[in-house]
């Protein structure tokens, strides 16, 4: 179990605090949804969990094996939902892989690997979440 603090800081911006590491982050509400857009947004968040989460599984495989993958990149588009209720429809994410001497298998196993990261099975059915692999 892990415990985080969220503190509303008010202008609809919040401070939350990882009680583990002590480390700190803001979010703030994004313009189209009356804030000012000066942090990551809450769902920002969520995308950003979702690249982050699969270049952390990639990432224990890769050690796993042995597996050179350092340099590996996320780049990451949030959709949101054009009618109500506001949420996110779509996470597209493109990773680049540096493929190294990296066989099919290994490939295999990493890409595998990246959809089956915590929260992309947490948010199922519930976003579309098209992956897109690069080979660099």
């Amino acid at each position: 179990m892990v415990m985080i603090d969220v503190t509303y800081q008010g202008e609809l911006r919040t401070e939350a605090r990882h009680q583990p590491s002590g480390s700190k982050l803001i979010t703030d509400a994004p313009v189209d949804n009356h804030g000012k857009g000066e942090a990551f947004s809450p769902t920002d968040l969520v995308a950003t969990a979702l690249g982050s989460c699969m270049l952390t599984i990639m990432g224990i495989v890769a050690a796993r094996h042995d597996w050179k993958i350092e340099g590996a990149t996320a780049s990451i588009e949030k959709t949101m939902s054009a009618s109500p209720p506001r949420r996110i429809e779509k996470i597209s994410v493109c990773l680049k892989i540096p493929a190294g001497s990296l066989d099919d298998a290994a490939r295999h196993a990493l890409e595998k690997a990246a959809h089956a990261c915590p929260v992309h099975a947490t948010l199922g059915e519930n976003v579309e979440m098209p992956v897109e692999i690069l080979w660099d």
